[in-house]
Order: structure tokens, then sequence, then C-alpha cells
């Protein structure tokens, strides 16, 4: 079971998409309240979205055409850094100009006990899908990261998974990593949708497959695979630092890391198309633009 949220006209709706692709109008005005209501009446979230479906809430239409949003307005987006060996790799060749034989704190983030967590985005500065996130102006080596996104409740609970793309500059991060807020965070530079798989309906977080395509004048020139198998951490291991002496707010978002990144000589530029795919969410698509 999945949660969208779209516009119709100028007003916002809540739906819910059954693994069958049918969609029904729920009558709650957001995820988290939805969320609440359930724990209110003691029941299950699905069996709460069950009962909105009547034949009155079905939308006739493809719901993949409807006009999207994100399907919550996060009030934080943290992220998860180095949680799989290939990101450790990337970062690694960033920050040594190539030297791959080298050793840097990269190494011993991904063996710490400690993970990497930092802050990526706020509501205002987070689009999704089919909307365009930018390129930083002052950067030459720009790519996306697809990763699987947690939905937390205030008291830390996983309660949705979602797509994410933590857009990011190589380049700046590589140049020396106390310019990770600049390498990380600007207008745009957050996507996430297009829907969020309630966490209930999931048996295994770590079985999640990951697709990233990216499209240039039609074409593909990047496509890559991974799965969340490859995690290096445990969720519940990132949720509990991002909330140790924490406040967490209600349909905050925590990435959890990347393991696909394109190859070292590419870089995203002004036309391109992003299509991130998490096997039983959904595909994030984003143009990217100049900022």
């Amino acid at each position: 079971m999945r949660i969208i949220r779209f516009l119709d006209g100028q007003q916002k709706w809540l739906a819910a998409v059954t693994d069958d692709e049918q969609a029904y109008r729920l009558p709650q005005a957001d995820f988290m309240t939805l969320i609440h209501q359930a724990r209110k009446q003691g029941i299950s979230p699905v069996q709460l979205v069950e009962s909105a479906f009547k034949p009155l809430n079905k939308l006739t239409d493809d719901w993949t055409s409807l006009h999207l949003i994100t399907p919550l307005e996060a009030p934080e987006v943290w992220a998860a850094g180095v949680t799989y060996q290939r990101s450790r790799e990337a970062r690694n060749y960033e920050a040594t100009e190539g030297k791959l034989d080298a050793k840097t704190f990269y190494d011993k983030v991904y063996d710490a006990e400690r993970p990497e967590i930092f802050f990526k985005s706020t509501a205002a500065r987070t689009v999704g899908s089919n909307e365009p996130v930018t390129l930083r102006s002052d950067s030459n080596w720009q790519i996306p990261e697809p990763e699987l996104g947690l939905v937390l409740a205030a008291d830390g609970s996983i309660v949705g998974y979602i797509v994410g793309n933590d857009m990011s500059c190589r380049d700046i991060e590589g140049e020396n990593p106390l310019y990770l807020p600049q390498a990380k965070m600007w207008r745009n530079s957050c996507s996430i949708g297009p829907a969020i798989r309630l966490a209930e309906t999931v048996q295994n977080p770590y079985a999640f497959s990951i697709v990233c395509e990216i499209y240039r004048e039609g074409e593909i020139v990047v496509k890559s695979e991974a799965s969340t198998s490859e995690l290096n951490r445990k969720l519940d291991e990132l949720v509990s630092f991002l909330a140790r002496d924490n406040d967490l707010f209600d349909g905050t978002v925590l990435l959890t890391g990347t393991s696909i990144v394109p190859p070292n000589d590419f870089t995203l530029a002004p036309g391109d198309r992003i299509e991130i795919s998490i096997s039983d969410i959904g595909t994030l698509i984003n143009p990217v633009i100049s900022n």
C-alpha cells in the first residue's frame, strides 16, 4: 500500500494506491494525520486506508498521470553518508584525486560505530516527482544520489519508505570535507516521491532494488542498479543516531545513503532527466535545470 499526494486545481489531496495500481482518494489532510488517526483508533494505517476504499473515492485516472506533489511536506530531510561500499570508494576517489590505494577519513566513517548523518533539506528546498532539480552554479561535477528514504514519526518510528534523490557536488566535497553543507544543500537540491510505502506493508526493507537512469537528449547515458541488501548499517541504527539528543518532527525524512554513483567522468547537465526507481515504491522523475 502506497500513499500519494496530488493537486486537483488548487486543492491538495491524499490518496492510496493499491498493489494492483488502483487509487482511492483519502479524507485525511496529510500523511502524518493518517498515521496519528490510525494510532488513536488502535488500528493499523492500512486498516484505516482500506476503510476509504469505496466507489465514490476511486480515482478513474491513472495515478501516475495525476499532478503529483511531494507525498508529505517533510519539515526536515537528513541524510546518512558512506553507508555503502560504493559510496566509500567514490568519496575516497574525490578526496585523493583518484589515488584509490590511499586511506582517508571516509574509511574511518564506514567502519566507525557512529555513522555520518548530515542535514540535507527543508520543505521549501525539497521538490517532488516531475519537478526540476537544479544544478549548483559553482560546481563542475554534479550527480544524483539515489537513496531509500525513511519517513519518521516524532517518536522515531519508521512509518514509511520513500524514494529520495540527494543531489551532490563531487568536486566541492572532494576539495574539502568541511564544505559538505555546500556540496549537499542548495535550492531544489533534494527530491522525494512519488509515493510513500506504508512501513507495515514491507516485509524486508533490505530487499529493495534501486535503479537509476539518466537521460540526455532522449538517450540513456547512465544506468545503474543496486540493492539495499548492500547497506553497511541497519536502518534502526541510523534512526537512533539521528534521534540521539535531537528533536524529531513528524514527517522527518532520513535518506539512508547511496550505492549508485555514475562514472567518474560524468556530470549532470541542464536538460538531463533523472529517473530513480525503488521496487514496490515507484519512480521518482526529475528534469535538471540550471540554478
